[in-house]
């Protein structure tokens, strides 16, 4: 089980944190091309997911490789999942539906979630 986590944590750690950093960075422009809703929150809201994406992403994989608290990769793979049903939220709100992603991260956050569990 502890392989499964790592395995599973990591790619969700990955993606998070790559987008968390194009969320950071990024100039709105750029990310109007990727990120249809972006004209629909404001910047500093962007930001802040972003910012969140990538505590999530530290947050998965830092406690249990470290064994100082590893209950907050539970924290995050949970916060991670309601950051996605957010995100489907507000893709479905807007008139870009495309949810897929969404839907795939959501999944594999809440087996995260199940994963960080054997961890405690």
């Amino acid at each position: 089980m502890t392989l499964a986590y790592w395995i599973v944590a990591g790619l969700l750690a990955l993606f998070s944190l790559y987008s968390g950093v194009i969320k950071v960075v990024r100039d709105p422009d750029l990310l109007r091309p990727m990120m249809a809703w972006v004209d629909r929150i404001p910047l500093p809201a962007v930001r802040a997911l972003g910012t969140i994406e990538v505590l999530g992403a530290v947050g998965l994989l830092l406690p249990p490789a470290t064994g100082i608290a590893p209950w907050t990769a539970l924290a995050a793979a949970l916060g991670l999942v309601l950051l996605q049903i957010g995100a489907i939220a507000v893709h479905l709100t807007g008139a870009d539906r495309r949810i897929t992603l969404n839907l795939g991260l959501l999944a594999t956050a809440a087996v995260t979630t199940w994963l960080a569990t054997g961890l405690l």
